[in-house]
This record gives C-alpha cells, sequence and structure tokens, in this order.
C-alpha cells in the first residue's frame, strides 16, 4: 500500500514535471519553427523591395541617359563658340530638362578644358574649370559610355546638396574628344523614395558603385562610404555578381543586418534592401509573445492544478496513515480485549497444571515407589508441560502486535484446536456444542485475526447467557450472504468457490431489534463500565469485509442470538500437506561436538546432561560473546553450535550474522520460547527449536543440521 502511495506521488510528481517541461520542448520546437519561417517571410519581403529599388534605379538611370543622349544631339558637331552664342536658349532648355526630372539638381554642358558651356543653374556660366571632376577626367582618354561619378559636394559659387553625376563623352566627326555632358543626380532623390517604401523598423537601402562607392544610403550617412571589396559584401557580390542574399554587419554602424543586393542592368550600380536581424527577431518575439499570452496561463493553470492534486493526494495519504495507524491501534485494542477475557481462565488454567506438575514431582520424590505410578507421574508431568506449551503459544499469537499475512486453512479443525481454549475462557458453566464437518473447508485469511473474531463472539456469547447456557459451533458452506440489517450495504457478495459459514449461536437474552445496526460500530457497547470497551464485535465486522467477506446476525429477545461469519472458500487444491508428527526416538551424537550457548543456567545443564546421555561432545558458555571467542580460536572442532536467541548484550541473531561475517562454516540453530526479534525478522535461515522442547526433538535438529553441513563440505572436496 504505502509503495502505492509513494507510486502516486511520483506520478503527480511526473506530471508536474513534465505539465512544465512539454510546453516548454514544444514552444521550443514552436520556437524554432516560427523563426525559421518568420527569416523566410522576412526574406521575401527584402527580395520583393530591393526589386522595386532596382526598378525605380534603372527608370532613373534610363531618364537620365536619354536626356544626355538627346542633349547630345542638340550640340553634336556645333563649335563651341556657337554654342556660347546660343548659350541662353540652351541654358532654359536645360532648365526646363532638370525643372521636369525631380532627380536631376542640374545639368552641363563641358568643353575640352572642363570649362562650363552651358549649365542649368546660371546663365552666363562662371569662367570656372571642372576638368579635376571623376564625371570629367574619366572621358578624356577614350569613350565608356554612360559614366557614374562618386558622391560630391557643390563648388562655389554654387551651394546646395551633395550629389554624384552621370555624364557622356562628346566627340567630334573624327572620333577626338571635345567635352563632356554632365548630369548631377541628387542622392537625397533615393533616399525620399526609400524612407516611403522601407517604413518598416530596421529597414535599409544603399547604392553603390561596382567599386565598392557609396552613393546613396538610408538611413543617411554623415560620412562618406566605400566598401572593401575584400570584405564579406565584396566576396558575396564578386561570388554572385548579379544578385543575392547575405547576412552581414554593416561597415557603417556595425549593426547586423539581412541585406538583399541586385546590378541595376548594364550599369555599374548595385541597389540594395533589407532589414536588421534584431528587427527580423522583434517580429518573432511579438509572434512568440502571443502564443506566450495563451500558453504560460494555460501552463501555469494546469501546474497549479497538478500542485493541488499533489497536495490533496498527500494530505490524504497523511490522513490515509493516521487511519491506518488508527486502526492498528484498535485491531491491537481488539486483540488486547480478548486476551483480557482470557486472563482469569488461563491463570486458573496455569495454576491447574503447575499443581498438577508439582504434585506430580512431590510423589517421584517417594521411596519405594512401584514403577507403574513413577510411569504414571512422569506421564502427568509430560502432558501438563504440553498443555502449558500450546495455551502459551496461543496466547502469544494473540497478543503480538504486528500484521500477519493471510494463510490456507481448514476452518474445521482451526475451529476445533481452540476447544480448549474456548472451554478455559467461558467457564465450566457453559456447554460447548461444536458441530464440525468431515471435509475440510478451505479459506485464505489471517489465522490468527480469525481465531481473535471467533473468541470476540464466544466472549459476546458468553455475556449475553450471563455465563450459563450453551454454545454451539457450526462450520457449513454457503453460496451466497444473506441480506440482514446488520449489512449496511443491500448488495450480493460473490465468491466463485461460494462461502464458509461459521456459526456461533447462544441461549442468551438476545438483541434488540433497535440495537442490531450498531452492534458492529467501535466502542458500541451494551455493558457496565468495567465489564469491556466493545471493540469485540467491530473487529469481527472489520476482520470479515478485509477477508472478502461479511458478518450477520439475527436476534430475538428472550431466545439468543446466531452470528454468521461468512469467509470466501479456496479451492481444496490449496491444502497445505501436512506434516507426521516427529516421535522417532533420539538420535545418538557419538563423536559429535556441540557449542551451547545459553544464559539460563539450569537450562543449560539440562540441556548437556541430556545431550551427554545421547553420546555429544559439549561444551557450554553463558553468553554469545564467549561463543564468538571459542569459535574465533578453532571453529572446526564444532560441529554445530545450539545458541539461546534472547540473551544479554550480543544475542543469537547477532551471533548467526557475526559468524557469516568472519566466514566460519559451523551451522547455528537458534532457541527460544518467544522473541519479537524473530517474529519480525524470521530466523535468519537457521533451524529453529521452539522451547520448551525435549531432548529427543533436540538430537533430532542437530544432528539434521551437522549432518547437512558434513554433506556440504564432502561435495566441496
Amino acid at each position: 500500500m504505502q509503495g502505492a502511495h509513494r507510486n502516486s506521488l511520483r506520478l503527480l510528481q511526473w506530471m508536474m514535471a513534465a505539465s512544465l517541461a512539454l510546453p516548454i520542448a514544444l514552444f521550443a520546437v514552436a520556437a524554432t519553427i516560427s523563426y525559421t519561417s518568420t527569416r523566410d517571410i522576412a526574406d521575401r519581403e527584402i527580395e520583393r523591395t530591393v526589386d522595386v529599388a532596382h526598378e525605380h534605379a534603372l527608370k532613373v538611370f534610363e531618364t537620365i541617359d536619354r536626356s544626355i543622349a538627346e542633349l547630345n544631339e542638340v550640340v553634336r558637331g556645333l563649335p563651341d563658340d556657337i554654342i556660347r552664342a546660343r548659350e541662353p536658349a540652351l541654358h532654359r532648355r536645360l532648365k526646363r530638362l532638370t525643372d521636369a526630372l525631380p532627380q536631376l539638381k542640374s545639368a552641363w554642358i563641358f568643353d575640352a578644358n572642363g570649362k562650363a558651356l552651358v549649365n542649368s543653374l546660371a546663365s552666363p556660366p562662371p569662367d570656372l574649370s571642372f576638368a579635376d571632376r571623376d564625371y570629367f577626367y574619366a572621358h578624356i582618354d577614350h569613350g565608356i559610355g554612360t559614366f557614374i561619378g562618386t558622391a560630391l559636394t557643390p563648388r562655389p559659387p554654387y551651394r546646395g546638396a551633395r550629389f554624384f553625376g552621370v555624364s557622356r563623352r562628346r566627340d567630334s566627326d573624327d572620333g577626338s574628344f571635345i567635352g563632356v555632358i554632365q548630369a548631377s543626380v541628387l542622392p537625397e532623390y533615393f533616399e525620399s523614395f526609400y524612407a516611403r517604401i522601407g517604413s518598416d523598423p530596421g529597414s535599409f537601402f544603399a547604392m553603390g558603385r561596382t567599386d565598392g562607392a557609396m552613393l546613396t544610403h538610408f538611413p543617411r550617412l554623415d560620412q562618406e562610404l566605400r566598401l572593401d571589396p575584400a570584405g564579406p559584401v565584396g566576396q558575396k557580390i564578386a561570388a554572385q555578381p548579379e544578385h543575392g542574399l547575405i547576412t552581414v554587419a554593416w561597415p557603417s554602424d556595425g549593426i547586423e543586418r539581412r541585406i538583399a543586393y541586385r546590378r541595376v542592368a548594364e550599369y555599374p550600380i548595385y541597389v540594395s534592401a533589407g532589414l536588421e536581424t534584431s528587427a527580423i527577431r522583434a517580429r518573432w518575439f511579438a509572434t512568440m509573445g502571443q502564443h506566450l499570452v495563451f500558453g504560460i496561463p494555460a501552463t501555469a493553470l494546469l501546474f497549479l492544478l497538478l500542485a493541488l492534486a499533489l497536495r490533496r493526494t498527500r494530505h490524504l495519504q497523511a490522513e490515509a496513515a493516521k487511519r491506518r495507524e488508527a486502526e492498528e491501534a484498535l485491531k491491537h485494542g481488539q486483540r488486547l480485549e480478548a486476551l483480557g477475557q482470557l486472563t482469569g481462565g488461563v491463570a486458573h488454567d496455569f495454576n491447574n497444571l503447575l499443581t498438577v506438575i508439582r504434585a506430580s514431582v512431590d510423589l517421584l520424590n517417594r521411596p519405594q515407589l512401584t514403577e507403574e505410578r513413577r510411569q504414571r507421574y512422569i506421564t502427568a508431568i509430560a502432558d501438563s508441560v504440553a498443555r502449558a506449551a500450546k495455551l502459551t503459544s496461543q496466547l502469544l499469537a494473540f497478543a503480538r502486535r504486528q500484521t500477519l499475512k493471510p494463510e490456507v486453512f481448514d476452518v474445521g479443525a482451526r475451529v476445533q484446536s481452540l476447544h480448549d481454549m474456548l472451554a478455559t475462557l467461558l467457564g465450566p458453566a457453559i456447554e460447548i456444542v461444536m458441530r464440525l464437518p468431515a471435509e475440510p473447508y478451505l479459506v485464505n485469511a489471517d489465522a490468527s485475526q480469525f481465531e481473535t473474531a471467533l473468541i470476540n463472539m464466544a466472549t459476546n456469547a458468553r455475556d449475553a447467557m450471563r455465563g450459563k447456557g450453551t454454545i454451539v459451533f457450526s462450520v457449513e458452506a454457503a453460496t451466497t450472504v444473506p441480506d440482514t440489517l446488520a449489512k449496511p450495504s443491500a448488495s450480493q457478495i460473490l465468491a466463485d468457490h461460494g462461502f464458509v459459514r461459521v456459526n456461533v449461536s447462544d441461549t442468551g437474552v438476545g438483541i434488540p431489534a433497535a440495537r442490531l445496526g450498531r452492534i458492529f460500530e467501535p466502542f458500541f457497547t451494551t455493558k457496565q463500565i468495567g465489564h469491556g470497551t466493545g471493540l469485540g464485535l467491530s473487529q469481527v465486522f472489520g476482520f470479515a469485509r478485509q477477508s472478502g467477506g461479511e458478518v450477520t446476525v439475527t436476534s430475538e429477545v428472550g431466545h439468543g442470538s446466531i452470528f454468521s461469519l461468512y469467509l470466501p472458500r479456496v479451492s481444496p487444491e490449496l491444502l497445505p500437506q501436512r506434516q507426521a508428527p516427529n516421535t522417532a526416538p533420539a538420535v545418538a551424537g557419538t563423536g559429535m561436538s556441540v557449542l551451547v550457548v545459553e544464559d539460563n543456567i539450569e537450562l543449560a545443564n539440562f540441556a548437556a546432561d541430556g545431550l551427554t546421555e545421547l553420546g555429544y561432545s559439549i561444551t557450554l558458555v553463558d553468553n554469545a560473546a564467549d561463543a564468538l571467542a571459542e569459535l574465533v580460536v578453532d571453529a572446526d572442532r564444532f560441529d554445530v553450535v545450539l545458541s539461546d536467541v534472547v540473551m544479554p548484550g550480543m544475542t543469537g541473531l547477532d551471533l548467526v550474522r557475526a559468524i557469516r561475517e568472519r566466514g566460519i562454516a559451523v551451522p547455528v540453530v537458534l532457541t527460544t520460547g518467544y522473541s519479537q526479534a524473530l517474529s519480525q525478522e524470521g530466523a535468519a535461515g537457521c533451524d529453529l527449536v521452539q522451547k520448551p522442547y525435549s531432548v529427543e526433538e533436540l538430537s533430532h535438529v542437530l544432528h539434521r543440521a551437522a549432518r547437512l553441513r558434513h554433506v556440504r563440505d564432502g561435495a566441496a572436496e
């Protein structure tokens, strides 16, 4: 039962652990899946955004490229002097162009020396040389098509935002260099566009040249930035020059981002879009937070319910333990109640037995005693000792407190074995009638509790008859248990082999009908103070129910009562094999050495004298410590050890353990009248002789133990 309780507590504890571990594990799996899904969604968003940025950049550069091509056609073949002469008209045309294209800051036509012939900002243009600008000197040596320069700051007297140049070479008819047509593009135009399409937190955009020079950046940078071609971004672009996706700590601010890039058609330009990885994680955290909003309360509620269940189970088990202790105390009280009923009769019986023994001893001491009378007195002493031993063993069975295990026994034989004790208990004025079956009626129950129940019913019957009358004990078969007022449940109890019914009927005063429903309650009694506690019938009821049976009562006031104890019957095949009593004569012990350990000198001398007459060699010690010392010095000179169990200091069981710990191969036979340790722990695998014993019985046990040792030693050799 305690193991089942521990298992139930352990199960609840495992369930509590699982109520936390399982949601955590599921949450971890869900978190992993959710993070992967969130990242995939973010990647798709980034790729769609970079597609939008790419289309926008491509249209901007194609528009600028077409505008520059149109300007080149307007001034193709015109000398510089004619262009200067037409400067006012060309200025207005360039201004209309820049006004129509918000991405342009200005448009310029330069001569071969880098001086402005026409621009959209001022008319006439200042006499300044721009030959040092990259958008100019890149075209001097050879034609490279459309050139996109780095971000520049306006040169005085011009002011305003930074720009980068998009330019084309002007060629003469013979292909020689005669100047440059250039458009100044505003990076902030792209940044404004990026701000509109990148409203999510952590959005990122950049546009740069293939050599790593950044043209525009969102969020905006306060300094110029050029990516290292040997860095992670440069290496990725070198591996996949058209487009790709990369996670990188951006060099300008060290923030880790997930970035997609794409080359703008044939232009030496890359556009990129991305999200900070922290923003992606924030999305993931938000998603998991939504799960936690529902998951944490549910998990907490489940854990709390299991904790309450565990607490409740512990409380119930504690209450059950207290109830078991109370029931055990009640059972002990019931045994003591039955034992108390026996006290007077037992004392009377023991005095009678002692009187017989004392008188026989006195008569044996008379001179000139005939052999026939001497043998009669010896037989009387032996019979008295046997009756006293039987009565003592029964008293010990009733008095012991520990719960006994169920055993299969014959009910009729067990009732018959109690006849003498019942006669002592009930007194000479009560006639005992036993009607027992010839065949065995077997049950599987606690034999000690059965005997206690029978004595309690007999005691109750004796009190109902005021010490005079007839009690009939009968044992018979029954198929079912009838409903009576004494049974609170109306359901029928069934058994595979039926029931054995033990009836105890008396000729007493009977029980009123109003009291029949309470007679099996603990402590309910109709007896006067000092005449019993009323525990007897409650013990009978509890024993019957625990054994799978029932107890019923029928009674009529003035005509006595019949108590019927029903116990489930078991198959006759389970009847234990009976051993014939040992009536063989004593076994001679010639050549056999016995170490006798007994603290009672008179009993030790009796055993030593009896065994010596049979030819045993006896060494007598009065304590276990001296016996162990004898064995340590020379164990081979002893064939067997005979030891009492209850001795001062080291007990007989302690001696057995000490002998085995030292590896001494001498068998031990234990003897005792009664030992609480033996009743709880057993005889430690040793042969046991119950006191009082005869020399014949003792010689058989010693001879058997010593013979087994010789057989083992011989097998070993």
